[in-house]
């Protein structure tokens, strides 16, 4: 199908030789697009992790994000947890994110806090890259950081209360 909005978008990405978000391009804009991820932890026990990118403008030919690549932009393990990503996909890929979250609980004994705030607080923004991930280990606890300003996220509580966030509260 044609959009006239994402042609015009992708004519100023090309004649700027540039790569965009695919919802970059309007900060004021009050909806906002991109990457959706999901995680869960069933009443068996398994958990499972999900994901889908808006993708960028004018992407390189043959280019293939994070979001599709287990163990970049998703990973789930039923003996440590389940991860969703979004951020700077390359990075993502380079650090392989969200499989490190589940190595550094398997192998290293941290717990969900700890691994996900050394991969993205510490070895992401070392290597340049910005995101976060949302995460749920085999306990049902849940982790949610980020290393940009803001990110998009929502959980249900222990009392099935959604709680929804976009800045640092």
């Amino acid at each position: 199908f044609h959009s006239e909005h994402r042609w015009q978008q992708y004519l100023e990405a090309r004649d700027q030789n540039q790569i965009q978000l695919d919802h970059a391009d309007d900060p004021e804009q009050e909806k906002k697009f991109g990457t959706v991820g999901a995680v869960a932890l069933d009443t068996f026990g398994d958990l499972a992790a999900g994901v889908s990118t808006g993708g960028m403008t004018n992407k390189k030919f043959g280019r293939i994000g994070d979001s599709p690549i287990v163990g970049a932009g998703l990973y789930a393990n039923n003996k440590t947890c389940a991860v969703s990503g979004t951020g700077d996909g390359e990075f993502f890929i380079r650090g392989v994110v969200s499989f490190d979250i589940s190595a550094r609980m398997a192998y290293l004994g941290e717990d969900l806090a700890t691994a996900t705030d050394a991969v993205i607080m510490k070895k992401l923004g070392e290597i340049g890259g910005l995101g976060g991930v949302i995460a749920v280990d085999c306990s049902g606890n849940i982790a949610l950081p980020y290393n940009c300003d803001g990110m998009y996220r929502g959980y249900m509580d222990e009392d099935g209360k959604a709680v929804v966030k976009i800045w640092e509260e």
